[in-house]
């Protein structure tokens, strides 16, 4: 089945907005995608009708211990897990300090803990602040050339002192895809756990993380059409074994002991919407899990053909210097999701140009710290990245190298 962004950009109100005059193109998603009507409808009766704390005799709160279970149960069938082995918190970040520090506890001096230069600083600071308990760090390099890790340094470093290997599923700066497979059979080869990082993979294709084997899988639901709420898959035993820093009265139950204080109530309302509007794209389909694997599925196909008119549109500018997978016969290996310098101006002054134009894009490091700074570009003002969802279309992606390439000849 084809996809067409025009039957789904009606659902998003903020795909409506105008900037001086013309239509508002939105290609930062990689920091945070827009959101369809019915997330906005379920976080509001949330707070209409179901506003309260949990575990009370009263039916507000009974509503809103509702409101948690689907929240657990529709983010299990988004990742391919059971909604026990699902916790929720503030963000991505602070989950992942949260539990850095739970799994640096049974950690001794010396233990190996392996990071890379790809990834987001949220995958890599957290594991970084367990060398101030002796904890030695491990960075992965790339390959500069295109943006992909560097898989014979990864299996060098991963030894029989590695207790961790932190990888992102995809690169939030350059759209890179790791071979995620390949590093959890090599981590457990050594008897290593994998967290992985699918911030940015997550509204580009399906997760299955028992095929993956993977012991934690961290996403955000504002990067996948809903609040801000972030996510963490762990197995059971994990969850189980590790002790997270909790206050005393709280439940010591899977997952619930991993969810410190109360939770954005609304926002998991939120989450629920944000998922059953993905599986919405996926039917017919017998099941949600099913529904969310085919709509995955069809915007990866999608979002293909918008890759490689922004690729090859981008590699015909002069002056344009580009980071990443460019290859349109490895494009499986990445998202659409790319960053570039423009010769004669600086990362900020394309950015500010575009916005005028009313077309949205990021300048910057993307706290992808290390890969700016493995690459050269860090004290230059880092780069320019264009990041390309499902809502978004052909026309616009049009329109944005159009105005890139008058700004590449002015």
């Amino acid at each position: 089945m084809n996809f067409d962004p025009q039957a789904i950009r009606p659902l998003f109100p903020a795909l409506s907005q105008t900037v001086a005059g013309q239509p508002a193109i939105f290609f930062d998603g990689p920091g945070g995608t827009q959101v369809p009507q019915t997330v906005i409808d379920a976080i509001s009766d949330y707070l209409a009708h179901s506003n309260a704390n949990t575990h009370g005799a009263f039916i507000t709160s009974q509503r809103t211990d509702a409101v948690i279970a689907e929240a657990h149960a529709a983010m299990a069938d988004l990742l391919g897990c059971d909604p026990d082995e699902v916790f929720f918190g503030q963000n991505m970040t602070s989950l992942t300090f949260a539990l850095s520090r739970a799994i640096g506890r049974v950690l001794q001096p010396g233990d190996e803990i392996v990071v890379t230069r790809l990834d987001h600083d949220a995958n890599v600071a957290p594991w970084r602040a367990l060398s101030e308990r002796g904890v030695i760090i491990r960075e992965v390099d790339i390959d500069p050339e295109d943006c992909t890790l560097a898989m014979d340094d990864m299996a060098a470093l991963i030894g029989p002192r590695t207790k961790l290997v932190a990888v992102g599923y995809a690169s939030n700066a350059v759209g890179t895809i790791n071979n995620i497979p390949q590093i959890v059979e090599w981590a457990h080869r050594v008897g290593a756990l994998v967290f992985v990082d699918a911030v940015h993979y997550a509204p580009h294709g399906p997760i299955d993380v028992k095929a993956l084997d993977c012991d934690f899988l961290a996403c955000s639901v504002y990067k996948f059409f809903g609040p801000h709420v972030g996510v963490v898959y762990g197995k059971r035993e994990h969850l189980q074994r590790f002790q997270p820093y909790k206050v005393r009265p709280a439940a010591d139950t899977v997952p619930e002991r991993w969810m410190t204080g109360t939770q954005n109530h609304e926002g998991l309302a939120g989450v629920t919407a944000a998922v059953n509007y993905l599986a919405s794209l996926g039917q017919p389909a017998p099941d949600r899990r099913t529904a969310l694997v085919q709509a995955m599925n069809r915007i990866v196909a999608y979002e293909r053909t918008l890759a490689e008119q922004l690729i090859e549109g981008a590699l015909a500018i002069p002056g344009l210097t580009f980071y990443g997978i460019r290859e349109p016969e490895r494009f499986g290996q990445r998202t659409p999701t790319i960053s570039f310098r423009l010769a004669n101006r600086s990362p900020h002054e394309v950015a500010t140009a575009l916005a005028q134009r009313g077309i949205f894009v990021w300048d910057g490091n993307y706290y992808a710290l290390s890969l700016s700074e493995r690459l050269g570009v860090e004290p230059l003002g880092g780069m320019v990245r264009v990041g390309l969802v499902h809502y978004n279309t052909a026309e616009e992606v049009d329109r944005f190298l159009a105005v890139l390439r008058e700004l590449a000849t002015a």
